[in-house]
């Protein structure tokens, strides 16, 4: 069982067919099904469902399938690793990070790459549950996330804090309140992300803990698309700080802390424990840990 071999058992997977594997590998269509047909010998069974359509994987050939990629992404990472070098003047950096969690990245962003012009950001918009799993699976070298993964075999760097506010017009009622209660905002209606994350799952068992109703009468796919409806006044929203700074600094969105969810989140760099990571990404890592190019926080609104 060979590199190559397995390099063809992911084309076919991705095409979903011999012949485009075969294009895609730039070989021709009899090496490919000669691979595929060597592979299942070294693993002593079917990998591929020749009876149905698309070349779908059987169950052994999911399995092989996902050690594959980390093979060949280990490959890759090791040719990277050898064409870097060690003055940074090359290189590559991949982040994973959510749309929120990046807004924590972009003053290390933006000094890394003054300090570095010559190394390539590559930062990749994923599910904050997947993260960690595409971290392991070498798929990208470090992973932004708000909260601590379980997954074994990572390790876990806090660089940045945040606190959850309630997002308001500057024509609601409540936004001349220092601070409310959960028990005050039984009759809002909230405006919400239709992904789950662990400040609305925070929210949600907060709410019923306090016996008060949580009207989520909108439910939207990003965060620039709640704080429109916020200042517009249909709605209000359960936000980070960090995530509509901008517009609290400007005055079109008022925080307001909500006094029984006054916690403290860190935001975390999450990378392979025991792993060396590329000269790059160590400097990007060391970079977004030291603050560097983060901006003193300006004079909030009282919260």
């Amino acid at each position: 069982m060979d590199i190559s071999q397995l390099e063809v058992l992911v084309a076919v997977a991705g095409e979903h067919g011999f012949s485009r594997a075969a294009a895609r590998l730039h070989r021709t269509q009899p090496a490919v099904s000669q691979a595929i047909q060597r592979l299942e010998q070294d693993a002593g069974m079917p990998l591929i469902d020749r009876s149905s359509k698309g070349a779908a994987l059987t169950a052994a050939g999911h399995v092989l399938h996902d050690f594959a990629l980390q093979m060949l992404n280990l490959r890759r990472d090791a040719r990277t690793a050898l064409q870097e070098l060690s003055d940074l003047s090359r290189g590559k950096v991949s982040v994973a990070a959510n749309e929120y969690t990046v807004t924590h990245l972009l003053p290390a962003l933006g000094e890394f790459h003054r300090l570095h012009p010559q190394v390539r950001i590559e930062v990749r918009r994923s599910l904050a549950s997947r993260i960690p799993s595409e971290v392991l699976a070498r798929d990208v070298e470090v992973g932004v996330v708000t909260y601590r993964p379980t997954n074994p075999g990572l390790s876990v760097v806090p660089f940045a804090v945040d606190d959850l506010v309630l997002l308001l017009a500057p024509t609601h009622p409540l936004a001349g309140r220092a601070v409310v209660s959960v028990r005050d905002l039984g009759t809002e209606s909230f405006l919400a992300h239709d992904v789950r994350s662990p400040n609305r799952d925070f929210a949600v068992l907060t709410f019923a803990r306090h016996r008060t109703p949580l009207n989520i009468v909108m439910e939207l796919p990003t965060l620039e698309a709640i704080k429109r409806l916020v200042v517009d006044g249909l709605g209000v929203a359960l936000m980070p700080r960090r995530a509509a700074e901008v517009e609290i600094e400007r005055g079109t969105l008022v925080a307001v802390a909500i006094r029984e969810m006054r916690v403290k989140r860190a935001i975390q760099i999450v990378h392979r424990r025991g792993a060396s990571l590329s000269h790059a990404a160590a400097a990007f890592v060391a970079c977004a840990t030291s603050g560097a190019g983060r901006p003193t926080p300006a004079r909030r609104a009282a919260v």
